[in-house]
């Protein structure tokens, strides 16, 4: 996949990871074209053979799905192919000032690399995990989420509400109480599940979908250019993916308005990204 009318100096190549089990390659890849990337759809044993270089790219992307189908936890054995096949390499790109992302099984896998929360600079030492929802099931809906202006978040910068679909059965943000402190005091809480009033979820289900302590719905690296979150970006690429779409449309005609054509909030995400490699490319 490519974008016309970017050059070769200006492109920004995107690694999107396909390949057992993973399904949200097609989405993410096309949501990353649309903010102006140049996307390669690169199945995980291609990643590890060598045939394809991650040095070659200038943001990875773990996707969602149900890598080796959950087996053993979610993305526990993606994060062990890649930990003990190219791991070396992954340590390299973080360190010469790439991006990554983790979306929904993606998330799971970046917590069991240790690339998150990434304190001191350990990308290593697994500090908090994505468990079993409290509700007990799997939940496919919408979701209301803060954006943390104060965060380091390469991929969030100005934005500060937005909605976005989840659909996992493993979500439920967990951590010791020390881990969870130091978070939220290095600001490394980048989005949290709130009301649709905007007001702070407190754990109520069902706008806390999971359980996850504090909120939390995704979470940075001290530098901002490694986060996961567990809604899916990419699934709001056009307006008309939101389910109150035809409610907007008729409600906006009544006041003899239109839609915007404009990035949603899902690839205002990958833009920020996008962005932030040209803005820092050497």
């Amino acid at each position: 996949m490519t974008t016309q009318g970017n050059t070769a100096e200006k492109q920004v190549r995107v690694l999107v990871l396909s390949g057992y089990g993973l399904n949200c390659d097609l989405e993410t890849a096309y949501a990353f074209e649309l903010a102006g990337a140049v996307s390669h759809r690169v199945h995980i044993n291609s990643l590890v053979s060598g045939e394809v270089s991650l040095a070659d790219h200038d943001i990875l992307v773990f996707d969602g799905g149900f890598s080796w189908g959950d087996d053993h936890g979610a993305g526990v054995l993606e994060a062990v192919r890649i930990k003990h096949n190219i791991g070396d390499g992954l340590q390299r790109f973080i360190k010469e000032g790439r991006l990554v992302l983790g979306i929904c099984n993606g998330f799971q896998a970046l917590v069991n690399l240790g690339l998150l929360p990434g304190f001191d600079g350990d990308y290593e030492t697994r500090q908090v995990a994505l468990t079993f929802n409290d509700c007990g099931n799997f939940r496919d809906d919408w979701v209301t989420l803060l954006g943390n202006t104060g965060s380091p978040c390469v991929f969030t910068r100005g934005i500060v509400r937005l909605e976005l679909p989840i659909r996992h059965g493993e979500g439920k943000f967990f951590a010791s109480p020390d881990v969870i402190r130091r978070l939220i005091d290095q600001r490394q809480v980048v989005l949290q599940y709130a009301m649709p009033t905007g007001k702070a979820a407190k754990g109520q289900f069902p706008h806390n979908p999971n359980g996850s302590v504090h909120d939390i719905a995704g979470i940075c690296d001290p530098t901002g250019r490694i986060f996961g979150l567990m809604p899916h970006p990419e699934a709001f690429n056009h307006w008309t993916n939101h389910p109150d779409w035809t409610w907007t449309k008729a409600r906006l005609k009544r006041r003899g308005e239109s839609i915007k054509v404009e990035p949603t909030p899902g690839v205002k995400l990958f833009k920020n990204a996008v962005d932030y490699i040209r803005d820092t490319r050497p």
